[in-house]
């Protein structure tokens, strides 16, 4: 495979990657006729369902899971440069 041809195939894979996540399902709850009611409390509509209370959300394991990915994305992007120089 040539190397102008590299640039052209990493498009491809990530275009195909987003367009594969954007019909990943959410997972919202719902009000429409027949759909799954998710985390509801109540004894009926006469009691005015309302979602459950969750409690906080702990954001610390995102925190350092993005961190973490981001360190990984930026080594992978200084080694890629590094090589590239070499090559040079």
């Amino acid at each position: 495979m040539s190397a102008a041809r590299r640039p052209l195939l990493t498009a491809t894979a990530a275009g195909t990657l987003l367009c594969a996540l954007w019909f990943v399902p959410s997972a919202n709850a719902t009000d429409q006729q027949g759909g799954v009611r998710i985390g509801v409390t109540g004894d009926g509509p006469a009691a005015g369902d309302r979602l459950a209370e969750t409690g906080s959300r702990d954001t610390v394991p995102y925190l350092i899971g993005g961190t973490g990915f981001l360190g990984v994305g930026a080594g992978f992007v200084a080694l890629a440069m590094r090589r590239r120089d070499r090559t040079s």
